[in-house]
């Protein structure tokens, strides 16, 4: 149930003066609800079979769950059905989720066993926090309990928000777990590598299974399915992570796109320019990305550096960074020459090829690359100009993406 906005179980005492409404189980929240307490029997289930485990997180997310672990030995498909097996008995059973408020130093007693929920202890309320908000906030911390819905005893709890389902029996049979991965914890490539399990839960049986058929149909249409098997694109692992060699098809169907591009862009009067891929920090420093970006570009490279016969630096070297975005060099572009407000408005367009270190767990095929050619533009406009120019460009950019077919 939702008390004056906020989210609560429902066994959460009610005041007088608060609003109260309901949260009907097949709503966003209901389902967030739902898969939340499907994401701590799925914790329970590994450390019944492995009392080994270390907890990471287990937060909802679109059309499921997952929950990370730390173990000796990375989960195979064999374990995912034990898993489920002994989930399904956990809600068989009827435990309830009981939520008990502690403080800091009574959760860091009671977790004393599971390092990574002290370690989102320690960080509670800061803006580290980032992927551990299910389980901490910035207010009071909370324990649940999984209770034998007889005895009332504490079979099992985990650091958390919630709220959850009364009992795990209301999570019925419509839950599966779908698939394995690896993931840094907290989602920092410099933290251990955890083992991730996902799944997903819904109402009933048969949305369960409508939703795995729609997974199934998905699947026939993936595109990174779709360009091996009409040999348009691949990604070989000499070359290295979401960086894209385009196949003799792929280049053809890629050059038609690129040209059609260019002939829209100079119809509406941009200019097109070339900038290399690679420049000296300087120029990163001064538009501001090193301060703001440095983490999504690749490491520097130190270039032109003088070395004597006796190891001794006659000439400093200099940072040089390929390049994550195309917009100093056209300002560069720009400075080259004095120029008048009769110049304007100036429409420069580019295909740059820019390249972005993104992290190794969220590189999806050709739709979270590390390389990619933006077809980018920038435009020079007198301050008179500006909302023609806008209104203009806005207009051009969704004809354009509608000549691809793309109308959503």
């Amino acid at each position: 149930m939702r008390v004056s906005g906020e989210l609560r179980d429902l066994a959460h005492e009610v005041s007088e003066g608060d609003s109260v409404e309901s949260v009907e189980i097949s709503s966003q929240d209901g389902l967030n609800i739902l898969r939340h307490s499907a994401a701590h029997v799925l914790a329970q289930a590994v450390q019944k079979i492995n009392p080994q485990a270390k907890l990471g997180i287990g937060p909802p997310i679109t059309d499921g769950f997952y929950y990370d672990f730390d173990v000796a030995d990375p989960f195979t498909p064999e374990d995912l059905k034990s898993i489920e097996k002994e989930m399904e008995r956990i809600i068989r059973s009827g435990q309830r989720f009981v939520r008990k408020s502690v403080t800091d130093g009574d959760a860091r007693r009671e977790l004393a066993e599971e390092p990574y929920k002290l370690e989102l202890i320690s960080i509670k309320g800061s803006a580290d926090l980032a992927e551990g908000s299910a389980e901490v906030g910035s207010g009071e911390l909370s324990i649940y309990h999984n209770t034998d819905s007889k005895t009332g005893e504490t079979i099992w709890k985990d650091l958390c928000r919630g709220p959850h389902l009364p009992n795990t029996r209301m999570i019925g049979n419509g839950f599966s777990l779908t698939r394995l991965a690896a993931a840094y914890w907290r989602g920092n490539e410099k933290n251990k590598q955890l083992q991730r399990v996902y799944g997903t839960a819904w109402p009933s049986k048969d949305e369960l299974k409508a939703h795995l058929e729609r997974l199934e149909e998905a699947a026939k249409r993936d595109h990174r399915r779709i360009g091996q098997e009409l040999d348009l694109f691949s990604f070989p692992e000499e070359i290295g992570s979401g960086l894209a060699v385009f196949h003799p098809k792929g280049g053809t169907i890629r050059r038609v796109m690129e040209d059609y591009s260019r002939q829209r862009h100079e119809l509406a009067g941009y200019e097109f320019v070339y900038s290399p891929h690679i420049t000296k920090s300087n120029l990163f420093e001064t538009s501001g990305h090193l301060a703001w970006y440095a983490e999504g570009m690749f490491p520097p490279m130190k270039l032109d550096e003088e070395v004597d016969e006796h190891g001794v630096v006659r000439k400093q070297g200099q940072d040089y960074y390929l390049k994550p975005m195309n917009c100093p060099f056209h300002i560069l572009i720009y400075k080259a020459q004095a120029r008048s407000y009769r110049d304007l408005p100036l429409r420069m367009f580019e295909f740059g090829s820019v390249y972005r270190y993104e992290k190794s767990g969220v590189v999806h095929g050709m739709t979270r690359v590390r390389g990619m050619t933006q077809d980018d533009a920038h435009l020079f406009v007198t301050l008179e100009d500006m909302e023609s120019e806008l209104q203009s460009v806005l207009k051009f950019v969704l004809d354009l993406l509608r000549d691809y077919g793309l109308t959503d």
